[in-house]
């Protein structure tokens, strides 16, 4: 086992399969030893969590519902990693967008759902810079979608 898996088993994640797309894009596309990842919405195997945050979504339940989106974005990785995560060099950036209600201003707090996720897979290689931004909508009515730019090898 890997050392990404073993710190993502001690921490109770399992990696589902990765989302298909729902419209006219690819997943990730890789060009040199870099690759991006098209955005991972709040799903999980439940429905995920929708709403706007802020009015019908907690912070609690957002920061949740990012965590979800990292976890997809990792299971993305492995897929453009062809099944190894021990090849990503470094996580560079995540691009975070909340589902925000007119007084809800805590993005930051949300999208550490998602950054969280990545310093507990990669370590120090799991820091990156961000993006957290607070949106009108979002596909499908998902509270919480991220994307990732990362280095491979």
């Amino acid at each position: 086992m890997s050392n990404v898996q073993e710190r993502l088993s001690a921490a109770g994640i399992v990696l589902p399969q990765p989302v298909a797309p729902v419209a006219n894009y690819v997943p990730y596309v890789r060009t040199g030893n870099l690759v991006h990842i098209s955005g991972q919405v709040s799903i999980d195997a439940s429905g995920g969590v929708k709403g706007i945050v802020g009015v019908d979504v907690d912070l609690e339940t957002a920061r949740s519902a990012a965590r979800m989106c990292g976890i997809n974005l990792l299971a993305q990785m492995r897929a453009a990693c062809e099944g190894d995560l021990e090849r990503v060099v470094r996580v560079i950036k995540l691009g975070g967008f909340v589902q925000a209600g007119p007084e809800f201003f805590d993005i930051p707090q949300v999208v550490n759902g998602a950054s969280d996720v990545m310093v507990l897979a990669f370590g120090d290689a799991g820091k990156h810079a961000r993006s957290a931004v607070g949106v009108y909508r979002l596909p499908l009515n998902f509270a919480v979608e991220v994307d990732a730019v990362l280095e491979v090898k």
